[in-house]
């Protein structure tokens, strides 16, 4: 059987877009399309969709508030929510509303369809370097040295020249930075510094 999907977007083209794109899908089928999230809840009742695909920014109600109200009238489908903005304070609603994943539209073709069927399989999909937006300043997971150890690694310097300014040895330095690394789910230095920037944690 394949996995049955509502999905609701009030811009006719992307919407199209979508339907064309999860159609490519052999295991995937769009039961209801939606321009308004006041239709949300009603045509799940009708259509018992397993996964509802939701914009964030719909006409009538915001997506968000009609996946918290599909969650308590009809807990089976889960919430797929979508953004063209990765905006920190619309995750942490959309975490607390216990949506099961929060996708940009900007991603990659593929990543729609395999986050449609992770959420249909049970597991919450929310894109990482959205989920560390969703801290903070205040919440950084990074402590105060590894803060500066990034800082002066975003200034350009190098370890060795980092240890000499932070009066610390090459090894340690090191350490701090792949840590800093882990803790950040990032591909590299580079791509670590991005995120604590982009999460201002750098200031």
């Amino acid at each position: 059987m394949p996995i049955r999907i509502l999905l609701a977007e009030d811009m006719n083209m992307v919407r199209g877009a979508l339907v064309a794109l999860l159609d490519l899908e052999d295991d995937l089928e769009v039961v209801c399309e939606l321009e308004r999230g006041d239709q949300i809840v009603p045509s799940a009742l009708e259509h018992r969709p397993d996964v509802a695909i939701i914009d964030i920014d719909l006409p009538g109600i915001d997506g968000l508030t009609a996946a918290a109200e599909l969650r308590e009238q009809l807990p089976e489908c889960r919430a797929l929510i979508l953004t063209s903005l990765g905006r920190p304070g619309a995750l942490r609603r959309a975490l607390s509303a216990q949506v099961a994943g929060f996708l940009l539209k900007d991603a990659p073709p593929h990543e729609l369809a395999e986050a449609v069927r992770n959420v249909a399989a049970g597991r919450r999909v929310i894109n990482s370097q959205l989920a560390l937006s969703a801290w903070n300043s205040s919440q950084s997971p990074l402590t105060t040295r590894e803060t500066e150890v990034l800082r002066l690694a975003a200034e350009g310097l190098e370890p060795i020249e980092i240890a000499g300014r932070l009066r610390l040895s090459l090894g340690t330095t090191r350490n701090y930075l792949t840590s800093v690394v882990t803790k950040l789910n990032a591909r590299n230095r580079v791509d670590a510094i991005k995120i604590a920037m982009d999460a201002d944690w750098l200031h």
